[in-house]
């Protein structure tokens, strides 16, 4: 028996000093060095910040410990409005090339959308995968399509990466796109290390930065307020960032990539490097407790009007909502509130407004918008109509 006990208590204390040395030694272990650099206003010499303020994931959303958010997500046992499981989607087969000032943009999902101009063939965060998060298995299942078959999709010219969120940076998917078309790839500081790990190149700006990618066309990387993580113990390790297409004529493309609001002032600053003929902004993901209006590094709807507003885009489509379930909201929650909101604020909804998944959609050249008035958004929320969504 005194053996059976002494065998027990070594193997209790043997596996004390295991989990001690994990404790320790894993979050190292996962830890990465994806760039080094010159300190700057967001950069410490280790972590990327946001300049204007603290964003929300030194904690969880909605509070409580990491491991209990995610089981919640997981299972679904938090009280979240109910999804669809499946949304029924029409792909599309777009285009092999789109000539000229000519614009059309096709909606794949999330965060993914193909930009068709001047003869090149451009894709946002690209992610073909059915499952966001580590080894294309553990996280939120896609609830919606692609838009297109990724072989029905043409050659691929160039692609921006705005993070490394496994919602917006899917190896995978840039793995196959990389051995089938060998695209330009343009990302900001750090997402490089993390994409090269698919054998793909890539180029890594920091805010401001800008490179040519065709004669006439550049790609300049924008601030946004947000963080980055693969495995929770690199947070901020890499940076995050929005991007403008600058193009010869008819106004510029703008991809917001992720953000929350932050200090509100760079959606003005993105306006700066030309007219905004389409943006590309973000409505979901923004509730992770009830009520919630936007969520530390996501804008929800209201947040999103006044990011439409200061870019003094002529014509917006929303993304990131409806594809993977991220937070709390129902499913078409986003939309009907942005729709709300553009008209009580006296926008135009029609140029700020969703389009179909997998629907080829041609957008006109620039021209000067009928913003919402930002004033009467907060009268605006206190409206049944958005206050009764889910």
């Amino acid at each position: 028996m005194v053996t059976i006990l002494k065998i027990v208590a070594g193997t209790l204390l043997l596996l004390v000093i295991l989990v001690g040395l994990a404790v320790r030694v894993i979050p190292r272990f996962l830890d990465r060095i994806y760039y080094r650099g010159p300190v700057s206003d967001h950069f410490d010499g280790e972590h990327f910040f946001n300049p204007d303020g603290k964003v929300a994931p030194d904690g969880v959303p909605g509070g409580g410990s990491r491991l209990a958010f995610l089981w919640r997500m997981v299972t679904g046992s938090d009280g979240r409005p109910a999804w669809p499981r499946h949304v029924p989607v029409t792909q599309g087969k777009p285009a092999a090339r789109v000539d000229g000032d000519r614009l059309v943009v096709t909606w794949i999902g999330h965060a993914t959308v193909l930009i068709q101009t001047q003869g090149l063939n451009i894709l946002t965060d690209p992610v073909w995968s059915g499952v966001s998060g580590p080894f294309d298995r553990l996280g939120p299942t896609r609830v919606a399509a692609p838009g297109v078959a990724i072989d029905d999709l043409p050659a691929i010219d160039l692609i921006l990466v705005s993070h490394n969120h496994y919602d917006h940076l899917d190896k995978t998917t840039l793995k196959r796109l990389w051995a089938r078309d060998r695209p330009r790839i343009v990302t900001s500081l750090g997402n490089d290390s993390v994409i090269a790990q698919t054998g793909a190149a890539s180029t890594a700006l920091d805010w401001g930065q800008r490179v040519t990618v065709a004669p006439g066309i550049d790609v300049i990387a924008t601030r946004a307020h947000h963080w980055g993580s693969r495995w929770g113990t690199d947070r901020n390790r890499a940076l995050w960032s929005g991007f403008v297409l600058a193009l010869p004529r008819g106004g510029n493309v703008y991809f917001t990539g992720d953000s929350g609001l932050g200090d509100g002032q760079w959606p003005a600053e993105d306006a700066a490097h030309g007219p905004i003929r389409l943006a590309l902004i973000p409505i979901g993901a923004f509730r992770f407790v009830p009520g919630q209006m936007a969520a530390g590094s996501h804008i929800g709807p209201m947040d999103a009007v006044r990011v439409f507003a200061r870019s003094r885009a002529a014509r917006a489509i929303p993304i990131h909502w409806g594809t993977f379930r991220l937070s709390y909201e129902g499913y078409d929650t986003p939309l009907s509130m942005l729709d709300a909101l553009m008209r009580g604020t006296g926008g135009d909804p029609a140029s700020f407004a969703a389009i179909p998944i997998g629907d080829a959609v041609e957008i006109p050249p620039y021209a000067p918008p009928r913003r919402p008035d930002e004033t009467k958004i907060a009268a605006c929320m206190q409206d049944a109509a958005i206050t009764s969504l889910p």
